[in-house]
């Protein structure tokens, strides 16, 4: 069987476990999307890994990690990543490789990021990890980007990177006024990496197809959340790729016939990082309450994220962007002890109600959330195993936000651990 994961949400939504759930019966975990700006916390044979590009199915000896044309990769941040596990004794060579069709994040993007952001008003910054993911996007699309492939043949590359790099200094000097960077110390950095690079570099869509075809069963483990989502999520405060189902098309070179499954992944409530609206968000104390409780802190970056009640209008659109067959609901136990709760059921926009998330960005960050309220419940939930044994006011939640979400629940998480998962 093949499945996609998606994040129904704006990310952050405990993805990485159930990658690490699902994983002990696929044969090939693939990431489609995005970069180094993205995190997964596992908990695997009590050890806390933290992984940004490489898939969290990379923990299972026996499996194949696959990282697509769709993904942007720093070399930096993917071979510091590599060292880290191989010091913890995960074999990786062999049983990763790496697109030589996704782009290469160099210097002058990371540069550019950090100047975009520092140079926008108040106000206006998007909230980027500033490590080069959204300029390496925009060099993509406009066809003058440098893929891992391109490394082979050393004459081209050369002449690429000169190319882009004199335009990208001219850019540098004339609107940031700064000095720009060395042509010579920039290929110097890319060089560095380059013959180790090539070793994990393969033709994916082609493996991928063949491995289909021979039987195996592959995984594909998105970033971020379709709320994210370039073209579909809260723009302008996205992230700068697909996060949504097709992503994992485009982003990996399968054919959508070859997709058995789409499953989603929430939260119990919600959470958003960096910046835009966010109309369910929890008043200052509770919101800190559940930082605390929910370790709502980020991967990659450490910044608290911002929490709310569940939204069920942001996470009804997931489901109908990305066709989901099935929910797995995280961290249910973060809300144990609260008196009541509430989910978002519609928005109010002058004056009038609405049912649906609004497709346009400037009446989403109007809007007002109209609450639904139910009973809390006090119990701990951490060591429960099955669905009858979760308090009855906790399966009433659940059953509701399966109502609203219009997705049936397969998985409930009530804790960190692989072993703390409800499975119906």
């Amino acid at each position: 069987m093949n499945r996609i994961l998606i994040g129904a949400q704006w990310g952050d939504e405990g993805k990485g476990k159930i990658i690490d759930i699902l994983s002990r019966k696929s044969d090939i975990i693939v990431r489609y999307q995005g970069g180094n700006n993205a995190g997964h916390t596992v908990k695997f044979d009590d050890q806390t890994h933290i992984l940004h590009l490489i898939p969290s199915g990379i923990l299972h000896k026996d499996k194949v990690c696959v990282i697509g044309n769709g993904v942007v990769i720093d070399p930096a941040a993917f071979f510091k990543e590599v060292d880290v596990l191989e010091k913890k004794g995960i074999r990786v060579k062999g049983r990763l490789f790496v697109s030589e069709q996704a782009h290469l994040i160099l210097p002058h993007h990371r540069l550019m990021d950090c100047l975009r952001e520092e140079d926008a008003k108040k106000g206006e910054q998007i909230g980027t990890t500033k490590k080069g993911i959204g300029p390496c996007y925009a060099d993509k699309m406009a066809r003058v980007g440098i893929r891992v492939g391109d490394l082979r043949n050393l004459p081209y590359f050369k002449e690429r990177l000169e190319a882009v790099l004199k335009e990208r200094n001219e850019i540098l000097r004339k609107i940031y006024k700064h000095p720009g960077l060395s042509f010579k110390e920039v290929l110097a950095e890319c060089l560095s990496t380059r013959s180790r690079l090539l070793e994990y570099s393969i033709d994916t869509p082609s493996y991928l197809f063949s491995a289909s075809r021979k039987g195996k069963s592959l995984l594909f483990e998105g970033a971020q959340g379709t709320l994210l989502d370039v073209d579909h999520g809260t723009y302008p405060f996205v992230t700068s790729s697909n996060a949504s189902v097709g992503g994992a098309i485009t982003g990996s070179g399968v054919s959508p016939t070859l997709i058995d499954r789409v499953i989603g992944v929430v939260k119990a409530y919600t959470t958003r990082v960096g910046e835009g609206p966010f109309p369910s968000q929890f008043p200052a104390a509770l919101m800190k309450e559940i930082q605390k409780k929910g370790d709502e802190f980020g991967s990659t970056t450490g910044r608290p994220r911002r929490c709310g009640w569940f939204d069920a209008l942001i996470v009804r659109h997931s489901v109908r962007i990305n066709g989901l067959d099935e929910m797995a609901l995280m961290k249910l136990d973060v809300l144990s002890g609260l008196p009541e709760l509430k989910i978002a059921v519609a928005y109010e926009l002058d004056g009038k109600t609405y049912g649906d998330f609004p497709p346009s960005s400037c009446d989403f960050a109007r809007v007002k959330p109209v609450y639904e309220t139910m009973k809390g419940w006090k119990e701990d939930l951490t060591h429960v195993k099955r669905w009858k044994d979760l308090p009855a006011n906790a399966r009433k939640y659940l059953k509701r936000l399966e109502r609203l979400m219009e997705t049936p629940i397969r998985m409930i998480s009530v804790g960190s651990k692989r072993s703390q998962t409800v499975i119906l």
